[in-house]
This record gives C-alpha cells, sequence and structure tokens, in this order.
C-alpha cells in the first residue's frame, strides 16, 4: 500500500460547502472525496492508469 502524506490545503468557502455535500451524498469523508475526484481527474487526463478494484475472497466452507 502506497504511503499517505498530509498537507494543508486552501479552498474557498463555496468549494469547500460544495464537495463536503458531494461528500456526503456519496457517504464518504472529505479527503476521501477529494482523493476521489483526483484520481479520477488524473485517470481522465491520461497520467494514471486506472487501480484494478479489490475483489475480497469470501469462504463459505467455514
Amino acid at each position: 500500500m502506497s504511503k499517505r502524506k498530509s498537507f494543508p490545503l486552501r479552498v474557498n468557502e463555496d468549494l469547500l460547502k460544495a464537495v463536503q455535500q458531494w461528500a456526503a451524498d456519496d457517504l464518504r469523508s472529505v479527503n476521501a472525496q477529494l482523493e476521489f475526484i483526483i484520481r479520477e481527474a488524473l485517470f481522465k487526463s491520461g497520467r494514471i492508469k486506472k487501480a484494478k478494484p479489490k475483489t475480497q475472497i469470501i469462504d463459505d466452507e467455514n
């Protein structure tokens, strides 16, 4: 897993309110929503490859 880094971010109040509402609508934290938005923008611009979804193996025998 990638190491996570933190940094301060200054944004316009109206922009933050919109992201907070979007995050609430998607049941995410603001941080997770910002990561989602940034990741999607990077993918659409061709700067990163889309991450494969993690799969969970369920063992029904136990």
